[in-house]
């Protein structure tokens, strides 16, 4: 699918942590690329791409945003049920001639699931070409400085709050999850399947304090908390309580039923590299371990 036209790939969640790192690879390839979502560049930051206002819950320029599209890179707003604003953009672009979907899911949530399962049927029903990218959790959470994200947490008190317990997780970079993600959007074939997206080792929050400890040198350790104070910390951080319940939720079931201890070979097989180790990772951003006063 190489760009021999002016056909752009559109990439919602423009500004995100996939779709900025797709959209970086698609550039480097030579493909024409619209970027849309709320947020936009910061001054002094890289173009990469055309960029537009986007929101799924205001429908007023959707026609425009998908004008001249091929393929379409899809980020949910955070809601647990983002089918209903979803899929209705999904109809439109079938009708505007869109052929190729990809979908960013979660390792945790299939299609039968909930949240991005009812896009995730959706697409597998009626999109000509699609896949859909399940990817355990990010390894730049805790490096990212998100108010309800270890990456605040570790900079403010050397602590990763957690309700997982020693449920083991298979953290991933988004760097490998947007390298799938590009060949999911532009190998001639489609891939027409689900890709769950894992690190090559899977490891409990207790590994990932001592990981950070022995490289950065923070003493770095992971609290153990119920679920309810899991919840009220991320609804302290500004996440809506249903949402804010649904995150700790997850952590439970990591800890209860082993949902995210995985390892697959996903990045290998479909970008032709193995994945980076969280140790590899932590030591690219070792200099940002450190506490805030």
């Amino acid at each position: 699918m190489q760009n021999q036209s002016s056909t752009r790939i559109l990439l919602t969640g423009g500004q995100g942590k996939t779709s900025s790192r797709i959209a970086q690879l698609l550039q480097d390839q030579g493909y024409l690329i619209r970027r849309a979502g709320r947020s936009f560049p910061k001054p002094g930051d890289e173009q990469v791409g055309e960029h537009i206002p986007f929101d799924w819950f205001d429908d007023s320029n959707h026609d425009d945003v998908l004008q001249d599209v091929h393929a379409v890179y899809l980020v949910a707003p955070a809601s647990l049920h983002p089918e209903e604003a979803m899929i209705p953009f999904i109809r439109r672009a079938l009708d505007a001639s869109v052929r190729r979907f990809v979908l960013l899911s979660s390792a945790s949530i299939p299609e039968d699931g909930p949240v991005f399962g009812g896009v995730h049927r959706y697409l597998h029903d009626h999109a000509p070409e699609w896949a859909v990218l399940r990817p355990s959790y990010f390894m730049q959470n805790f490096t990212e400085p998100s108010h309800h994200g270890h990456g605040h947490s570790l900079r403010h008190s050397g602590h990763i709050y957690t309700a997982a317990g020693d449920g083991k997780v298979g953290f991933v970079d988004a760097d490998d999850i947007a390298a799938v993600g590009f060949h999911a959007l532009t190998d001639k074939e489609p891939h027409n399947r689900e890709h769950i997206i894992t690190g090559p080792e899977s490891l409990t929050y207790d590994d990932v304090a001592g990981v950070i400890r022995s490289v950065t040198g923070l003493e770095a350790k992971h609290i153990r908390v119920t679920p309810e104070q899991l919840t009220e910390r991320h609804k302290a951080a500004g996440l809506p309580d249903n949402y804010a319940e649904h995150l700790a939720g997850m952590d439970v079931r990591i800890r209860l039923e082993g949902m995210e201890n995985q390892i697959t070979d996903t990045v290998f097989r479909v970008a032709g590299r193995e994945p980076r180790y969280l140790e590899q990772f932590i030591l690219q951003h070792k200099h940002g371990f450190r506490l805030i006063n």
